[in-house]
């Protein structure tokens, strides 16, 4: 009778046993060194849930960033803070930094480590395009940043005051300083000096669960962007987005001076949508379209009136405003910089005036070619005109109507065209004076 029972406790304890341990004992790496945007957050999610699906010892983060956009922090503390697994983040190689955006990240992890040399701080957030605001508004962003940072520090029992100076002092730390301080757990020079040092070590997670790793010599693996993402991060550089819109443009310019072109056209729209895709998902200021639409009606007047350059000059320094505007970001890195401005202005507007001055130059000239090519020709008339007749001009015989009666052999001239009628008149001739008579 207790044998059944006795089998049936071992059984199930082995099924706890299998359940309770990982299944792998890998830890997922993924690298993200760029700024923080929704591209960056996309492929953090999708890394958190491609271990989790795969019950991976722990994900290791390895970052390098000069900070981000509020809104993709927050979810990426999210998703880390939610997590299924451990996440470790590694503030890597020597010289890297994990500034702004990135310190929140770093302090949301369960574990946080930074090589020798690197640094990590400077929280405070600062307002979209560099610009003043009032009082109010900045306490009011200072503090939920400030609210948002003891939240995150105090569930990973870091140390919460010097924390928050980050947001509200600004204070940026060395590698060992945010050691010492208590803000990081680990600093290694290496990964697998970091993997030895976690192994058997246990912490809290973010939901109060006391965790050990077994990390030392276990296998890493690296989990990469998808195609889309490594596009798409591409785009999401504000000097490509920019260099794409101006190259857009100047395309569609040239299609509408030569109609049937067609692979400027084609150029053109592919560049523009594409362009709008990458600064929809920025934070831009469209209004700054309006100085560069502005920049372009500069250009086409300058070939129109003759301004000795002025109006290109105003178009140079409307599009060079309108790129510097074009990406409202809170971090320089992720704003269109002087140099690609100017760099995608300058050249731009000396070719966009020289190609209009070229088209209007073209429209002004006379037809020299179908019908009205012949309008102003003069030849002769073959046939007496009383008023139809025949006329030769220009190598051809035409059927013509003259506004006089004309004889044959009389030199006219082509006043107009009426379907394969010429419209002829007599061509006047300047009568040479009378001889002066000489007298005794």
């Amino acid at each position: 009778m207790k044998k059944p029972f006795i089998f049936r406790s071992v059984f199930f304890i082995c099924v706890l046993a299998v359940l309770a341990s990982p299944l792998s004992a890998e830890i997922l790496k993924i690298v993200v060194d760029d700024t923080i945007q929704p591209i960056s957050e996309e492929y953090i999610a999708r890394a958190i849930a491609e271990a989790a699906r795969r019950k991976d010892q722990a994900l290791l983060i390895e970052i390098n960033t000069p900070g981000g956009l509020v809104d993709s922090t927050r979810q990426i503390i999210e998703h880390l803070t939610t997590s299924q697994v451990p996440v470790i983040i590694y503030v890597t190689p020597s010289g890297s930094r994990a500034a702004s955006a990135g310190f929140f990240i770093l302090e949301s992890a369960d574990i946080a480590a930074m090589a020798p040399g690197t640094n990590t701080g400077a929280a405070h957030p600062v307002v979209l395009g560099g610009g003043k605001m009032d009082d109010v508004m900045k306490e009011k962003m200072e503090n939920d940043a400030a609210a948002l940072m003891r939240s995150v520090a105090s569930r990973r029992g870091r140390n919460v005051e010097v924390a928050e100076s980050t947001v509200r002092q600004s204070k940026s730390f060395t590698d060992q300083e945010a050691l010492s301080q208590h803000l990081i757990d680990y600093v290694a020079s290496s990964e697998n000096e970091l993997l030895r040092q976690i192994d058997g070590k246990s912490f809290k997670r973010f939901n109060g669960q006391e965790v050990t790793l077994k990390t030392a010599g276990q296998p890493v693996s690296e989990f990469n962007m998808t195609l889309k993402e490594r596009i798409l991060a591409y785009l999401m550089n504000p000097n490509i987005a920019f260099l794409l819109l101006a190259i857009g443009a100047l395309s569609l310019y040239v299609e509408f001076n030569h109609p049937g072109a067609v692979i400027p056209g084609t150029v053109g729209v592919v560049f523009i949508l594409v362009a709008a895709f990458a600064l929809n998902l920025l934070p831009t200021r469209f209004a700054a379209l309006i100085l560069i639409l502005g920049a372009f009606a500069l250009f086409a007047a300058e070939a129109k009136f003759t301004s000795h350059g002025v109006l290109t000059i105003g178009g140079i320094v409307l599009l060079t405003l309108g790129g510097l505007l074009l990406v409202d970001s809170p971090i320089p890195e992720m704003r269109v910089h002087l140099t690609t401005a100017l760099a995608v202005s300058i050249p731009l507007g000396l070719i966009t005036a020289f190609l209009m001055s070229i088209a209007l130059k073209a429209r002004r000239n006379k037809v020299v070619t179908g019908q009205q090519g012949l309008v102003g020709e003069t030849g002769v008339a073959r046939t007496a005109l009383a008023p139809h007749g025949k006329v030769f001009v220009h190598g051809e015989i035409w059927d013509a109507v003259a506004t006089t009666p004309l004889a044959a052999g009389l030199p006219v001239v082509v006043r107009g065209v009426d379907g394969l009628t010429l419209q002829v008149e007599p061509v006047v001739s300047v009568a040479s004076p009378p001889p002066a008579i000489a007298t005794s």
